[in-house]
Parts: structure tokens; sequence; C-alpha cells
């Protein structure tokens, strides 16, 4: 039950649908042949993106970062904190002009994906370091909980641990100086 407890809820701007329709644009703009698309695609692009914005989210819960996105086919992909290495802020031209950032997740055995390396990469949330900095300050604790449990349990049995090592060295001494 602790595993569900959400802790935070990424919340999207509405600039990013009018990010996601420019992006539209100027790849109808760099296919040359596809510049009479450009109104079809304000007319729809506009319906499509504010839809699109109403089904992306992102949770934090204890244990785990929840991502759920798609139109069509939707999309949930759950990700352990502990597996997550960075979470890396991402801003190019057109999101500096409009105020966005852009977040990736990435985890161990993620690099070389789709997304640059990212296991999912998503635009518009609102505070994106405050976002970050939550996510990354929950992984943190989550593996400093698991840490101190395992070194104090070994830290305590170690003088004994040496002892035996210690008297099994001495017993291997005394029988190879017989022989």
């Amino acid at each position: 039950m602790n595993e569900h407890t959400i802790l935070a809820e990424a919340v999207f701007t509405k600039k990013v649908c009018m990010y996601w329709l420019l992006s539209g644009i100027i790849l109808l703009l760099i296919c040359v042949v596809t510049i009479p698309l450009i109104p079809i695609w304000c007319a729809v692009g506009f319906y499509v993106t504010g839809k699109y914005l109403e089904r992306i989210g992102c949770t934090l819960t204890e244990r785990t970062l929840v991502v759920r996105r798609g139109l069509f086919n939707r999309i949930e992909k759950t990700i352990p904190l502990e597996k997550i290495t960075d979470l890396a802020l991402k801003q190019g031209p057109i999101m500096r002009a409009m105020d966005l950032w852009g977040i990736s997740v990435e985890t161990a055995g993620s690099s070389g994906g789709a997304a640059g390396g990212s296991l999912v990469s998503l635009v518009g949330i609102v505070d994106t370091k405050g976002f970050r900095d939550k996510v990354l300050a929950q992984r943190d604790l989550l593996s400093n909980q698991s840490t101190p449990s395992a070194s104090a349990s070994s830290s305590v049995d170690e003088p004994k641990v040496l002892e035996d090592i210690r008297d099994t060295l001495h017993r291997i001494e005394s029988a190879l100086s017989r022989s």
C-alpha cells in the first residue's frame, strides 16, 4: 500500500500545445511539398494536442515514477526510483522562447534508445526543476533507507568475522608447519 502513496503529481502547462503545433508547422515547412497542409494541421492539431495534453500524466509515488500518455494507444510506464540514474533537463530554441523545459528519465540500460538514451521524455511540466528535484530527493531517500541497515548489520558482525578468519589462518599455518 505504501508503494501507491502519491507524493507529487506533474502538472502540464497549456503552452505545450502551442509548442507541439509550432513543431508540426516547422516540420511541414521543412518538407516543402507539405506546406499546403499547414492550415489543416493548425485546425486539426489544435484539437489533437489539447486531447493529448488531457491524457498525459506523471506521478511520483514512494517507490516509482508512473508516466501515462497516448491519444489512441495509451501507454503507462512504471519506473522504479532505484533504477533512475538521471533526470536530464533540456531546452531547445523554441522551448526557450516559450519558457518550456523537457525532462528525460534515464535509467541503467536505457542508453541508445529512440529518445536519445532516455526511457521517457516529457515536455511542459510546470516547475520542471522542482519536480525533478522531488523525484531525485525521493530516489536518494529510498536508497539511503536501504543502505544504512545493510552497513549497520555488517559492521556489527565484522569483528566476529575477522576473528573467525584469523583463527582459520592460524589453523592453516600450523597445519602447513607440521607437514
